[in-house]
């Protein structure tokens, strides 16, 4: 038995389904959208079995891009949990073939409380695209499972079409890195979008010398200040150039090197700064990477020191 060959037909097959719906979207999605984002509730998601935990998911996925949403299950709705639907709410019913038994006995209540439906099944003549003000239709053709019964195109394509959902709304409300960032603070993916270099900054003890300092004194004050560069500034605290560690070997390499000499006879002059402490950590370090830096020079907007930023420390913050 050949299983990638398996492995590529389920590909192809909900791939195919996936471009299929995509060449056919006739739904009002203007209208839904412009619905959800005028609502002064949330948009509540509401499903059983596969339809149920792909409906977890998109619920997910609103919460996390700026709309306010939860999951529903129908059974616990008729058992008393359908007041956590309130006036101002939407919900969005999810069932393949429209005909699910649990969903289809809280919309009576649903429409009873005035409560826009919007709906996802199979069929426009289905009993929940009937109850529904708006209808996302997803059936398709084919299924991926060899006995073409089990959800699998079905569930990918009502996935898709809440990620779509998801995506439109962003598009709608201008929902930016910023925007995500807030919604997760915590674990790597809240450490790429929400840490500033404001936050990882070393502002205090930073290794600074004058134009005027010799290298061998440089030298002493890149050893304590332990970033494998010094800072060269004038007299008004302003950068003006960077000693770093390959400054130094390059220098070692030429004939006439002297450790006496002045450290801008071998350092690098005018180097770039940056001035913006706001710039988010995962940005920082691909300009680090970009440039072939490992040492990231902040200033304010007239050139005065504020702080350095090495990879080391992005590293250590688990900035990837």
């Amino acid at each position: 038995m050949n299983y990638k060959e398996i492995v590529k037909d389920v590909l192809l097959t909900e791939s195919k389904e996936l471009e299929k719906s995509a060449n056919s979207v006739s739904f009002d999605i203007e209208n839904i959208i412009d619905l959800i984002i005028q609502s002064k509730g949330k948009l509540i998601v509401t499903g059983v079995g596969k339809s149920g935990l792909v409906g977890a998911k998109i619920a997910a996925t609103l919460a996390s891009t700026g709309t306010s949403s939860f999951f529903l299950h129908p059974t616990e709705a008729m058992h008393g949990d359908l007041g956590m639907i309130s006036k101002d709410d939407i919900v969005l019913g999810i069932s393949y073939s429209g005909e699910s038994e649990e969903l289809i006995q809280i919309l009576p209540h649903l429409k009873r409380l005035n409560i826009p439906l919007i709906s996802m099944a199979k069929s426009e003549n289905s009993t929940l695209a009937k109850y529904s003000d708006y209808f996302i239709n997803i059936a398709v053709e084919k299924e991926a499972c060899p006995l073409d019964t089990a959800p699998t195109s079905s569930t990918t394509l009502t996935m898709a079409m809440g990620d779509a959902l998801a995506v439109c709304l962003m598009k709608k409300r201008d929902f930016k890195k910023e925007d995500f960032a807030s919604f997760h603070p915590g674990g790597s993916l809240g450490k790429k979008l929400f840490i500033k270099i404001a936050d990882l900054l070393k502002k205090e003890n930073l290794p600074i010398v004058s134009r005027e300092t010799k290298l061998k004194d440089a030298i002493i004050v890149m050893s304590e200040g332990r970033v494998g560069s010094v800072i060269i500034v004038d007299e008004n605290q302003k950068v003006i150039g960077i000693l770093s560690d390959g400054d130094l070997r390059r220098a070692l390499m030429k004939p006439n090197f002297s450790i006496d000499c002045n450290i801008e006879d071998i350092a690098t002059m005018n180097p770039k700064t940056f001035d913006d402490e706001n710039l988010l950590a995962s940005d920082a370090l691909q300009i680090i990477e970009n440039y072939k830096i490992q040492l990231l020079v902040v200033t304010d907007k007239n050139k005065k020191l504020v702080g350095l930023l090495h990879i080391h420390d992005l590293i250590e913050a688990g900035i990837k």
